[in-house]
């Protein structure tokens, strides 16, 4: 009997335990409490401040912006006199955003400034304690991206119609301004190219970096490009082809970016307002809306910028020896004689100054004295790629290479070809 007795309870309580083991267990799972997500942001918690976030705005200063927040003016003064060169105040811009980082209290001090030069560069001033400010970047992730495309209408819609960076577009056609005629792609036309995309956090998107390889057919002839460092002293990238010949030319094809040929070289030109009496053009005429930015095809100095009648206002540039070149019409010039300019710097505007019937910029061409045709002349190369470093070009780009070979090219349906038409 007592055996017996003594079973029953061990069973009880064996039963006991287990149903208080489980019950703690279920407790234990239904009080499990989950951290709170930490807000970090510029290097600051910013659940330990009151945050006020916006973007400058028309007739704001970086005084008014602390004097409206109740910053004493010997900070403000200390701020503006003492770290310039870290953060000049006298330069920020309207649409820039910032941040203000208050104290969780009832006076709600600042304690921080934030100013976001852009999405990856920013500017602290620390006010508490001592004041001091310093600059630093957001951590970036580079993600290699390819795209291609064959062109139905202009560069430009191939390549926003895949939701590219339009800045490819303007670096692609930087790289083969010297080879290809941009006004002249034909309909049928390919490329590809592979690049970089920068994004902050992992998700903010932060632009697109030069592109690292390209290829493109033109007309059936094919130019591929590669991005190489071929002086590491001073950072200087060039593009070259699978040869290793350098694809820029001493003279940008044209003065302006994206504009069109309106008016040829042409020395038997005949005009109606003129009776038909030939009236040589010996310059190629560039339209573009006014203020549109001319550009200095290649490096020189400048002998004339003034303004003379139908010439309106315009720029000289003596190049060397043996080239100049004339840019006329302009709104306004960008640059005075005596001064060096390089190739690609903005020399002055589109205008209608002189004996014009529309925007455009004038472009006359000397070879040896005398006027030429820019667009039928073969224009003189850049500085080739040295010998020495040639072995090792050649490694560089042969996994590029490989890549351009193996992207297959997006091409449009014949239903979109259809939309494309209409």
């Amino acid at each position: 009997m007592k055996l017996y007795l003594g079973f029953i309870l061990t069973f009880l309580l064996l039963a006991s335990c287990k149903d208080l083991g489980s019950s703690e267990k279920d407790l234990a799972e239904e009080v499990t409490i989950k951290k709170p997500k930490i807000i970090k942001q510029f290097g600051f918690n910013l659940d330990e401040f009151n945050v006020l976030q916006d973007t400058v705005r028309n007739g704001d200063s970086f005084g008014e912006l602390m004097l409206r927040n109740n910053v004493e003016y010997p900070k403000i003064h200390k701020i503006s006199e003492e770290f310039r060169d870290t953060f000049d105040v006298r330069k920020i811009v309207v649409g820039k955003p910032y941040l203000i980082l208050k104290s969780k209290d009832t006076l709600e001090k600042v304690q921080v400034f934030i100013y976001q030069n852009d999405l990856i560069n920013y500017t602290v001033i620390d006010l508490r304690d001592s004041v001091t400010a310093y600059n630093k970047r957001n951590k970036i992730k580079y993600v290699q991206r390819e795209a291609s495309g064959v062109i139905t209408s202009s560069l430009s819609e191939a390549i926003l119609e895949q939701g590219i960076d339009y800045n490819i577009t303007n670096n692609l056609s930087q790289i083969y301004a010297w080879t290809i005629d941009f006004f002249r792609l034909q309909k049928g036309d390919k490329f590809k190219v592979i690049y970089r995309e920068k994004y902050i956090n992992d998700s903010i998107y932060a632009g697109a970096e030069p592109i690292e390889a390209a290829y493109f057919e033109h007309n059936g002839k094919t130019i591929y490009s590669f991005g190489y460092e071929s002086d590491t002293i001073n950072k200087v990238k060039e593009y070259y082809d699978e040869e290793a010949k350098n694809l820029r030319r001493a003279f940008l094809k044209a003065p302006v970016e994206f504009s069109r040929i309106s008016s040829r070289y042409n020395l038997n030109r005949r005009i109606a307002y003129y009776g038909y009496k030939v009236r040589p053009h010996k310059g190629t005429d560039y339209a573009a809306p006014i203020g549109t930015p001319i550009l200095a095809t290649a490096n020189g100095t400048v002998e004339e910028s003034t303004r003379r009648g139908g010439n309106g206002k315009y720029v000289k540039i003596k190049h060397n020896s043996t080239y100049s070149t004339q840019y006329l019409h302009m709104k306004n010039q960008n640059v005075r004689k005596g001064q060096y300019v390089q190739q690609g710097d903005v020399i002055g505007w589109i205008g209608m100054t002189g004996n014009t019937g529309g925007p455009h910029v004038c472009y006359r061409f000397w070879k040896n004295g005398r006027q030429v045709d820019p667009l039928r002349e073969e224009l003189p190369k850049a500085e080739p790629l040295s010998d020495a470093l040639k072995p090792d070009y050649f490694a560089f780009i042969s996994p590029l290479k490989e890549q351009l070979d193996c992207i297959e090219f997006m091409e449009l349906s014949e239903e979109e070809l259809l939309t494309e038409n209409d």
